[in-house]
């Protein structure tokens, strides 16, 4: 039998993305208290967020640098693990 598709009021739906952005509530835990199947409350909250973006507070300069040693500590290790990779042969093991 085929379910039937709910409708839900605007103020319904603008007060359950309330609680997941005011609350920092995971979308899971509202929906199951709601009521609500997680990827319907989920699609609202990713529309409520398109249509209010919040903007980026700046980096502050410890920030950064912290930022940019992560970023080349990153890019060492990814090389490390190409070299790796690439160093080892590749042995087919007897059955």
């Amino acid at each position: 039998m085929a379910r039937q598709k709910r409708t839900y009021s605007q103020e319904y739906r603008d007060e359950a993305v309330k609680m997941v952005i005011e609350t920092s509530r995971p979308i899971a835990v509202v929906a199951r208290e709601l009521g609500l199947l997680e990827g319907t409350l989920g699609n609202w909250v990713n529309a409520y967020r398109k249509s209010h973006p919040v903007e980026e507070q700046p980096l502050a300069m410890p920030e950064r640098a912290r930022l940019k040693e992560l970023e080349r500590e990153n890019r060492e290790l990814r090389m490390q693990n190409e070299f790796l990779k690439k160093g080892v042969p590749r042995t087919r093991e007897a059955a």
